[in-house]
């Protein structure tokens, strides 16, 4: 079983709006990566945001940064954490578990451009959408880490052998 199925259940049930991004999409593209949390791209409306939030609350989530969520609903408070005070995501963990929900809040794409590049996959009786390889790599081209360069390799090896 999928680490994040519990969560990502709640999500389908509750219609919360997000996309599958980061370490976990490339594992579930088919790279051999080792992550441990769960990045995601929310749909930033006030309401998405709080129903999320209840969901992690009633799942024993907690932030580990001092911040209000409902303040990334807004566009100019989200622009001023990224650009004045360098948040790249929003991290959540299970208190008393490994899991860690990140929400990514420096995309180089809004969630809705992300939503036209999507696919679907399953685990278990999940299902969940997951950005596809271009646009994971159009984002890990952003950051310039050296894990991200790795991703993006194995990434385009993917796409040539599904294309063969």
């Amino acid at each position: 079983m999928f680490i994040y199925e519990d969560i990502l259940r709640e999500f389908q049930k509750h219609k919360i709006q997000y996309i599958v991004i980061g370490g976990i999409a490339v594992n579930l593209h088919g790279a051999l990566r080792s992550t441990a949390d769960l990045d995601i791209l929310l749909e930033m409306s006030e309401d998405n945001l709080k129903r999320f939030l209840v969901i992690l609350k009633s799942n024993n989530y907690r932030s580990k940064q001092p911040i209000d969520l409902i303040q990334i609903a807004d566009k100019k408070n989200r622009e001023y954490l990224v650009g004045e005070k360098n948040l790249k995501a929003v991290n959540f963990y299970k208190k008393g578990g490994l899991e860690e929900v990140d929400i990514i809040i420096d995309a180089p794409f809004t969630f809705d451009e992300a939503k036209k590049d999507i696919i679907w996959v399953r685990s278990g009786s999940t299902r969940m959408p997951l950005l596809s390889i271009d646009g994971l790599i159009k984002m890990k081209k952003k950051t310039g880490r050296t894990i991200d360069k790795l991703d993006i390799d194995a990434l385009k090896r993917i796409k040539r052998l599904r294309e063969i």
